[in-house]
Protein backbone atom coordinates (compact mmCIF):
# COMPACT_ATOMS: atom_id res chain seq x y z
CA UNK A 1 0.00 0.00 0.00
CA UNK A 2 2.80 2.93 0.82
CA UNK A 3 4.68 1.53 -2.26
CA UNK A 4 1.84 2.22 -4.24
CA UNK A 5 1.22 5.81 -2.58
CA UNK A 6 5.08 6.58 -3.32
CA UNK A 7 4.57 5.63 -7.03
CA UNK A 8 1.47 7.76 -7.06
CA UNK A 9 2.81 10.76 -5.95
CA UNK A 10 5.74 10.44 -7.60
CA UNK A 11 3.93 10.26 -11.14
CA UNK A 12 1.86 13.32 -9.88
CA UNK A 13 5.61 15.27 -9.73
CA UNK A 14 6.30 13.90 -12.65
CA UNK A 15 3.47 14.79 -14.96
CA UNK A 16 3.52 18.15 -12.63
CA UNK A 17 7.19 19.07 -14.06
CA UNK A 18 6.52 17.51 -17.57
CA UNK A 19 3.21 20.49 -17.68
CA UNK A 20 5.79 23.24 -16.15
CA UNK A 21 8.73 22.32 -18.44
CA UNK A 22 6.10 22.71 -21.40
CA UNK A 23 5.52 26.44 -19.91
CA UNK A 24 8.85 27.40 -19.26
CA UNK A 25 10.55 26.21 -22.10
CA UNK A 26 12.36 23.75 -20.77
CA UNK A 27 14.86 21.99 -23.15
CA UNK A 28 16.38 18.56 -21.85
CA UNK A 29 19.13 16.87 -23.96
CA UNK A 30 21.32 13.81 -23.08
CA UNK A 31 24.85 12.92 -24.71
CA UNK A 32 27.26 9.59 -23.73
CA UNK A 33 30.62 11.73 -22.46
CA UNK A 34 32.42 7.82 -22.69
CA UNK A 35 31.25 7.63 -25.95
CA UNK A 36 32.52 10.85 -27.27
CA UNK A 37 35.78 10.71 -25.63
CA UNK A 38 36.30 7.40 -27.42
CA UNK A 39 36.04 8.88 -30.78
CA UNK A 40 38.50 11.98 -30.25
CA UNK A 41 41.39 11.65 -31.76
CA UNK A 42 43.66 12.17 -28.36
CA UNK A 43 41.33 9.20 -26.68
CA UNK A 44 44.09 6.50 -28.57
CA UNK A 45 47.27 9.09 -27.59
CA UNK A 46 45.87 9.06 -23.97
CA UNK A 47 45.51 4.83 -24.09
CA UNK A 48 48.81 4.20 -25.56
CA UNK A 49 50.09 6.86 -22.70
CA UNK A 50 48.11 4.81 -20.05
CA UNK A 51 49.70 1.82 -20.88
CA UNK A 52 53.09 2.55 -21.50
CA UNK A 53 52.84 3.71 -17.92
CA UNK A 54 51.43 0.91 -16.28
CA UNK A 55 53.79 -1.30 -18.51
CA UNK A 56 56.63 0.80 -16.75
CA UNK A 57 55.20 -0.20 -13.16
CA UNK A 58 54.13 -3.27 -13.78
CA UNK A 59 57.68 -4.02 -14.92
CA UNK A 60 59.39 -2.35 -11.84
CA UNK A 61 56.84 -4.80 -9.88
CA UNK A 62 58.24 -7.40 -11.25
CA UNK A 63 61.45 -7.01 -10.86
CA UNK A 64 60.92 -6.29 -7.04
CA UNK A 65 59.24 -9.64 -6.83
CA UNK A 66 61.95 -11.29 -8.84
CA UNK A 67 64.62 -10.01 -6.59
CA UNK A 68 62.27 -10.92 -3.22
CA UNK A 69 61.89 -14.75 -4.59
CA UNK A 70 65.43 -15.15 -4.92
CA UNK A 71 66.43 -13.95 -1.68
CA UNK A 72 63.95 -16.18 0.07
CA UNK A 73 65.85 -19.01 -2.52
CA UNK A 74 68.40 -18.13 -1.10
CA UNK A 75 67.41 -18.15 2.61
CA UNK A 76 65.69 -21.31 1.97
CA UNK A 77 68.71 -22.81 0.70
CA UNK A 78 71.31 -21.63 3.09
CA UNK A 79 69.15 -21.05 6.80
CA UNK A 80 70.06 -24.93 7.80
CA UNK A 81 73.75 -23.53 8.05
CA UNK A 82 72.78 -19.95 9.60
CA UNK A 83 72.86 -19.29 13.01
CA UNK A 84 69.88 -18.20 14.84
CA UNK A 85 70.90 -14.76 14.52
CA UNK A 86 71.91 -14.35 11.00
CA UNK A 87 68.78 -16.04 10.74
CA UNK A 88 66.19 -13.78 12.47
CA UNK A 89 68.13 -10.88 10.75
CA UNK A 90 67.48 -12.24 7.00
CA UNK A 91 63.60 -13.25 7.80
CA UNK A 92 63.34 -9.65 9.09
CA UNK A 93 64.52 -8.79 5.86
CA UNK A 94 62.21 -10.62 3.68
CA UNK A 95 59.61 -10.02 5.71
CA UNK A 96 60.32 -6.15 5.25
CA UNK A 97 60.89 -6.83 1.27
CA UNK A 98 57.63 -8.46 1.41
CA UNK A 99 56.58 -5.35 2.93
CA UNK A 100 58.25 -2.56 0.64
CA UNK A 101 56.72 -4.98 -2.06
CA UNK A 102 52.92 -4.98 -1.03
CA UNK A 103 53.55 -1.00 -0.60
CA UNK A 104 55.01 -0.35 -3.68
CA UNK A 105 51.77 -2.08 -5.77
CA UNK A 106 49.12 -0.31 -3.79
CA UNK A 107 51.34 2.85 -4.46
CA UNK A 108 51.68 1.56 -8.25
CA UNK A 109 47.56 1.35 -8.39
CA UNK A 110 47.12 5.00 -6.81
CA UNK A 111 49.37 6.80 -9.38
CA UNK A 112 48.16 4.90 -12.54
CA UNK A 113 44.78 6.18 -11.17
CA UNK A 114 46.11 9.87 -11.21
CA UNK A 115 48.09 10.02 -14.00
CA UNK A 116 44.69 8.02 -15.50
CA UNK A 117 43.10 11.46 -14.49
CA UNK A 118 46.16 14.14 -15.47
CA UNK A 119 45.79 12.51 -18.78
CA UNK A 120 41.89 12.61 -19.30
CA UNK A 121 41.39 16.12 -17.94
CA UNK A 122 42.10 17.72 -20.45
CA UNK A 123 39.95 16.03 -22.52
CA UNK A 124 36.46 15.78 -20.16
CA UNK A 125 37.30 19.50 -19.55
CA UNK A 126 37.51 19.87 -23.69
CA UNK A 127 34.20 17.92 -24.55
CA UNK A 128 32.46 19.69 -21.23
CA UNK A 129 33.01 22.79 -22.82
CA UNK A 130 31.44 21.76 -26.31
CA UNK A 131 28.65 20.55 -24.38
CA UNK A 132 27.88 24.05 -22.59
CA UNK A 133 28.51 25.52 -26.43
CA UNK A 134 25.76 23.25 -27.99
CA UNK A 135 23.62 23.42 -25.46
CA UNK A 136 23.76 26.87 -25.81
CA UNK A 137 23.83 27.17 -29.04
CA UNK A 138 20.71 24.20 -29.90
CA UNK A 139 18.38 25.86 -26.85
CA UNK A 140 18.95 23.27 -24.27
CA UNK A 141 18.50 24.67 -20.29
CA UNK A 142 19.77 21.33 -19.26
CA UNK A 143 21.80 18.49 -20.66
CA UNK A 144 22.30 15.17 -18.70
CA UNK A 145 25.05 12.17 -19.32
CA UNK A 146 23.58 8.80 -20.47
CA UNK A 147 26.81 7.16 -18.83
CA UNK A 148 26.48 4.03 -17.61
CA UNK A 149 28.86 5.11 -14.56
CA UNK A 150 27.28 8.71 -14.44
CA UNK A 151 25.41 9.53 -11.33
CA UNK A 152 22.64 10.61 -13.98
CA UNK A 153 20.50 7.91 -14.62
CA UNK A 154 18.60 8.39 -17.95
CA UNK A 155 15.80 5.72 -18.08
CA UNK A 156 13.83 7.59 -21.26
CA UNK A 157 14.72 9.48 -23.79
CA UNK A 158 14.21 10.65 -27.20
CA UNK A 159 16.96 10.01 -29.78
CA UNK A 160 16.33 12.99 -30.96
CA UNK A 161 17.63 14.84 -27.79
CA UNK A 162 20.87 13.07 -27.92
CA UNK A 163 23.26 15.82 -28.33
CA UNK A 164 26.37 13.41 -28.39
CA UNK A 165 26.77 13.77 -32.48
CA UNK A 166 26.32 17.28 -32.28
CA UNK A 167 29.38 17.90 -29.65
CA UNK A 168 31.69 14.89 -32.02
CA UNK A 169 31.13 17.61 -34.91
CA UNK A 170 31.89 20.64 -32.81
CA UNK A 171 34.78 19.14 -31.73
CA UNK A 172 36.02 18.40 -35.61
CA UNK A 173 35.05 14.58 -35.18
CA UNK A 174 33.04 12.99 -37.44
CA UNK A 175 30.28 10.95 -35.74
CA UNK A 176 30.21 7.27 -36.98
CA UNK A 177 27.27 6.10 -39.45
CA UNK A 178 23.93 5.15 -37.49
CA UNK A 179 24.09 1.47 -37.27
CA UNK A 180 19.61 0.37 -37.74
Amino acid sequence: MKMKLIVAVFAFVLAGFSVNAQTTGLKIGYTNVDYVLSLLPEAKQIESQLKEYETQLGNQLKSKETELRTKFETYQKDAPNMTEIVRADKETELQNMQASLQKFGRDAEASLQKKQVELLKPAYDKIQNTITTVAKENGYTHVFSNDAGGFAVLLYASENDDISDLVLKKLGVTPPAASN
